[in-house]
């Protein structure tokens, strides 16, 4: 206590020092500048060298003076300066023997006091506190399971990035799914000064499985109990967030509020914003004990290392043992057994104002809040209505959250100016290979777009599904950009069995197709579509790169790599496993091949087998595909025997030749290279046949393209002199890679490229 005293004497000292000093020194000054009652004036643009009073030795007076005054001023800074460093030095926990009263006051007004973060409850300090550093790491942890929960993290780290001035470590509390998820998106997103770390959610289900729980959250709900156990025990203090969190500031400012905890205040937290613990809602509302109005867990300052010298583990479940012997399960999971600790420790808390958690459940009272502070920091929309909780200004909410929610991800690749990173081996890589590249060459843009990192997001919608016990199970493989969206039902209606693909979207593409899907009884009413988000970057449309993640993500022993304006004939699906199992398609090389053809016809009665097709054949209301501009693509499959065909036939390779075929999923990759259109599945087929896969046409299957406006890359191609040179370039460049990875079997492709 006693060294508290000296240390504010101190401080008083020399803040009077900096106040008094200057003071004395200009009233020094001012009256020296008065001869006999009269103003001198010390500019030398009104001295008047003629007067008489003006003599040498006065002039002479007048310069000291102002030598003197300049040497003040310089003391006075240096002053300033030590004392500031003193400040920021001195140790912000002088918190020996302090009060440990407690207000339930909510920091709502609109005085500088509160703007600055200082709440009734929390005495003031000496002096105010240090600022966040530059380049100092703000450690973020957030509990998230399961697809909706991880598409809502997008958004919140969104929020976070666009305002960060700081590096950035995330803490994420996750089950498989969302680790699957989010581990790839991080990795695609490659945002400078952003460290993300993983901690298995389903570990950790034993240490809270035993609360019943009936928040919508489920067991993932009561884990953010268990931080001070899951998160590293070097880690001192951690911001927790739940997913539906949306920043509209600097997290910065709320990591600063640290500095401002006292005493054994060890839990940052926003007062509850609804009557909830007041147990006023309802008759017989019966909540769990709480301080008051008790507080929300959406938005939590943990300081954890002294969290874990109070035993804090052995706090919450002993309390929550005792409260659950009456109240049988929590309503509002860890939330519930956080106040019932408050209510017994209240000098755990200190109390974040109001504008760090405005609350947007149905009961809220938050308008108290907004409604006085102009500057809102956090928007929290805990209830489980989301987007549709009903508030009279939604509206305003919905437009900020709505903002992050469509916001260019990729434009948060920011560097943070003289912060150092951590070496990413990815990162390090890419510029190296870009840096190999010729910026001078014509084709410099195709090449590039062969290294770019497109931002990732794996299963967007729901999937659940559990492949055939038979290994016999083939997914369905494709992609498509927003133009292709209209074909998704009616592939569904022809296909029942999984599908995966790849949507080529922007942000804000992605949640038109959100609502799009949401919106379809036929696409709800499908769990077995894994939706794939590829993001929009470079003005190419990489459509080798969306089979390749379209095909790393499928559960199933085959594919079928098929194409978005393709329906397959009804059953195609079941057939295929049934041939699988006929050719043996386990223990070979073959690619099973499905016979493709069109119709110029927006309406078509579809065909129901193959006899009613090759009677649409020989009317000319179906065609065989491409039969008009590219037949060189489909001719080897020899439609002329499959007219009459009963069993498989083997065909051979030629130039050119792109059926759409059935493979084990271990089949080689679609090479990169080739982006927009041109040679994109004929380098694939070339490639399967280099590896001896044997072509085999199935006689009973079939597929129908669909018409539709020509795409964008098409039309390119169609116009742009410069795109066909690259194009063939760059199929000359492949050619040569193939020579060199298999040798003398290889010659073919270039001989029969010289004779097409």
């Amino acid at each position: 206590m006693l060294g508290i005293c000296r240390g504010r004497r101190k401080f008083l000292a020399a803040s009077l020092t900096v106040l008094f000093v200057p003071a004395i020194t200009w009233i020094y000054l001012f009256a020296g500048s008065f001869e006999d009652g009269k103003p001198v004036s010390l500019s030398p643009l009104e001295s008047q060298p003629h007067s008489p009073r003006y003599t040498a030795s006065s002039q002479r007076d007048r310069e000291s003076l102002e030598v003197r005054m300049r040497e003040v001023e310089e003391e006075n800074r240096v002053l300033r300066k030590q004392l500031s460093l003193a400040q920021s030095r001195s140790p912000s926990h002088h918190r020996g023997n302090h009060s440990k009263t407690y207000s339930m006051e909510e920091g709502t007004g609109d005085s500088e006091s509160l703007r600055a973060g200082i709440v009734a409850g929390n005495s003031s300090e000496c002096g105010q506190q240090p600022a966040v550093e530059k380049c100092e790491t703000i450690h973020v942890a957030i509990v998230c399971a399961g697809y909706n929960a991880s598409r809502d993290v997008v958004t919140l780290v969104k929020s976070v990035l666009f305002h960060r001035r700081n590096p950035l470590h995330f803490h994420l509390i996750a089950d498989a799914i969302a680790k699957q998820i989010l581990a790839t998106l991080f990795q695609t997103w490659m945002v400078p000064a952003v460290r993300i770390d993983f901690y298995d959610a389903d570990e950790l289900k034993s240490e809270v499985s035993w609360i019943p729980n009936k928040h919508y959250s489920g067991i993932y709900g009561l884990m953010k109990l268990v931080l001070t156990k899951t998160l590293p025990s070097n880690l001192e203090r951690v911001i927790v967030l739940d997913t539906d969190i949306t920043f509209a500031t600097d997290i910065a400012e709320l990591w600063a509020v640290f500095h401002k905890f006292k005493g054994q205040q060890v839990l940052g937290l926003v007062e509850n914003q609804s009557d909830w613990y007041l147990g006023n809602l309802w008759k017989n509302h019966r909540p769990w004990p709480a301080l008051g109005r008790g507080y929300n867990t959406g938005v939590i300052l943990l300081l954890l290392d002294k969290l874990r010298k109070m035993k804090w583990e052995q706090m919450w479940r002993l309390t929550a043992e005792r409260e659950l012997m009456s109240m049988l399960s929590t309503s509002l999971a860890d939330q519930d057994i956080f106040n019932a600790v408050i209510k017994q420790n209240p000098f755990l808390v200190y109390q974040l104002p109001c504008f760090w958690n405005v609350q947007l459940s149905d009961h809220t009272r938050s308008e108290q809040c907004y409604r006085d502070v102009s500057d809102l920091k956090v928007i929290h929309w805990n209830s489980p209505k989301k987007l549709r909780v009903k508030n009279k200004h939604v509206e305003f909410f919905r437009n900020l959250y709505l903002t992050f929610l469509e916001y260019d991800g990729n434009l948060l690749r920011r560097e943070l100016f003289g912060c150092p990173s951590e070496a990413d081996v990815n990162s390090e890589n890419l510029q190296k290979q870009l840096s190999e590249l010729d910026e001078d060459d014509l084709c410099y843009e195709f090449r590039r777009e062969r290294f770019t990192v497109h931002r990732t997001h794996l299963y967007f919608l729901h999937y659940e599904y559990e492949p055939a016990s038979d290994n016999t199970d083939v997914t369905l493989v494709a992609q498509l950009s927003m133009d292709r969206l209209q074909m998704l039902e009616a592939i569904c209606k022809h296909w029942e069995g999984p599908i995966s693909l790849a949507l080529y979207l922007s942000d804000a593409e992605a949640q038109q197709f959100l609502r799009y899907a949401q919106g379809s009884e036929v696409l709800m009413s499908r769990h077995n579509v894994g939706y794939h988000i590829v993001y929009k970057e470079g003005q190419f449309y990489p459509v080798n790169l969306l089979r390749n993640v379209a095909m790393k993500h499928i559960s199933t022993p085959y594919m079928f790599l098929s194409d978005i304006d393709f329906l397959p004939m009804y059953g195609l699906y079941e057939y295929l496993r049934k041939s699988v199992i006929q050719l043996d398609l386990a223990n070979s090389k073959k690619a099973l091949i499905v016979p493709a053809f069109e119709t110029l016809r927006y309406r078509l009665s579809f065909p129901k087998s193959k006899a009613e097709l090759l009677s649409m054949l020989d009317m000319g209301t179906l065609f065989t595909f491409r039969y008009h501009v590219w037949t060189k693509g489909h001719a080897p499959t020899n439609f002329a025997k499959w007219r009459t065909a009963t069993t498989p036939y083997r065909v051979e390779w030629e130039a050119d030749f792109e059926p759409y075929v059935v493979v084990r999923k271990d089949c080689p990759e679609y090479d990169r290279r080739f982006v927009g259109f041109g040679w994109n599945k004929v380098a694939h087929i070339m490639e399967l046949d280099a590896q001896e896969y044997e072509f085999t046409v199935l006689p009973n299957a079939y597929m129908i393209h669909m018409p539709h406006a020509p795409s964008f890359d098409i039309t390119k191609f169609r116009s742009n002199k410069q795109y066909r040179i690259c194009l063939k370039t760059l199929k000359e460049e492949f050619q040569q890679d193939m020579s060199r990875h298999y040798g003398f079997a290889a010659l073919k492709y270039l001989t029969a490229e010289n004779n097409s």
